[in-house]
């Protein structure tokens, strides 16, 4: 059994009112890659993320590996004063069965809760943003959560395990035929978007804790060297050597511009010390800068996007689902 009311109590208002959190899953050589989404409660018991059906690659890590981590540490957006930071540790299940069904919630959820973006937008634009609303839904049993009193991550953490044996989620069975090959090539150097990131406040690092599942936390200080960064971690966690990735990110209340920056390297360290080689950056999808420049990203974006739709609709046979009004 796992409903909300068994989670823990300073814990629960977050889920619910969160605007972002750090998503972390991993790839099929065991390294951790962390990007933030928004999350959601899900009517099982589970906390509820999604990935465009047009860049499904954080689903489809969770589908191969199960392992994922779901991290609440800005509280930007929620409305909260003073709000824990909560780490949840968990087993995912991909939904991807029935793609008409999850862009109807993507739709409605979004629009509910972070919806300042597409708010004022006529009708009859929004409707024609299927390559976004188009959804692969992640949903996390969690199996511990670890929070951090009114975000004071200088602090002991509090730690909840799941009573007893939650049964193992199975993800819908996995498209057919091949991936579609990456929407573009790699960054060749890292350091650029280090540089970006130095406006972005102290980032998040995920390392491989016990039993191969990623371990997110924000650090408390992160001071770049040559090779990559020094980073601070917070009370409670001690320095994990191995795959790494770092996550820099900002938003706005309603999630209408945020800025990302990835970086995935090598750690080794000792304590609450953790020093990290970077190897390379991942591409990034940030909207910054003014309205129009904002829109403008998003318009390119969905122009190289709307090609992949029918693809991977057609990749789960099913039709490619349209942006419906939600119901009143």
């Amino acid at each position: 059994m796992s409903t909300l009311t068994t989670w823990p109590r300073e814990a629960a208002e977050l889920f619910d009112r969160a605007v972002v959190c750090e998503y972390a899953s991993l790839t099929r050589d065991g390294r951790p890659v962390t990007w933030p989404v928004t999350p959601y409660v899900g009517a099982g018991g589970t906390l509820d993320v999604s990935t465009g059906l047009t860049y499904p690659d954080k689903a489809e890590r969770a589908r191969r590996d199960p392992r994922v981590a779901l991290l609440y540490s800005s509280a930007e957006g929620s409305g909260l004063d003073r709000p824990p930071v909560v780490l949840v540790q968990g087993r995912a299940a991909v939904r991807d069965a029935d793609l008409q069904a999850n862009t109807d919630r993507y739709v409605r959820e979004s629009l509910a809760k972070a919806g300042s973006g597409f708010a004022g937008m006529p009708w009859f634009l929004t409707k024609r943003l299927g390559w976004y609303f188009a959804r692969v839904y992640v949903e996390v049993t969690p199996e511990r959560i670890v929070w951090w009193p009114e975000g004071d991550l200088s602090g002991t953490p509090e730690v909840w395990i799941r009573p007893g044996a939650a049964p193992a989620p199975v993800s819908d069975p996995a498209p057919n035929g091949p991936r579609l090959p990456s929407r573009s090539a790699p960054p060749p150097d890292w350091r650029p978007f280090a540089d970006r990131a130095a406006r972005l406040g102290e980032p998040v690092v995920t390392m491989v804790g016990d039993g191969g599942m990623p371990l997110a936390v924000r650090t408390r200080a992160a001071a770049r060297t040559e090779a990559g960064f020094d980073l601070l971690l917070p009370g409670g966690v001690d320095a994990v050597a191995g795959p790494v990735c770092l996550t820099f990110h900002r938003h706005g209340p309603q999630m209408e511009w945020q800025e990302n920056v990835v970086l995935v390297g090598t750690a080794t360290g000792v304590g609450d010390r953790l020093g990290v080689r970077v190897e390379r950056a991942l591409n990034d999808w940030s909207l910054a800068g003014s309205g129009r420049e904002r829109f403008r990203s998003f318009a390119g974006q969905g122009r190289t996007l709307r090609r992949r739709l029918r693809a991977e609709a057609e990749r789960r046979g099913q039709p490619v689902p349209v942006v419906r009004r939600p119901r009143a």
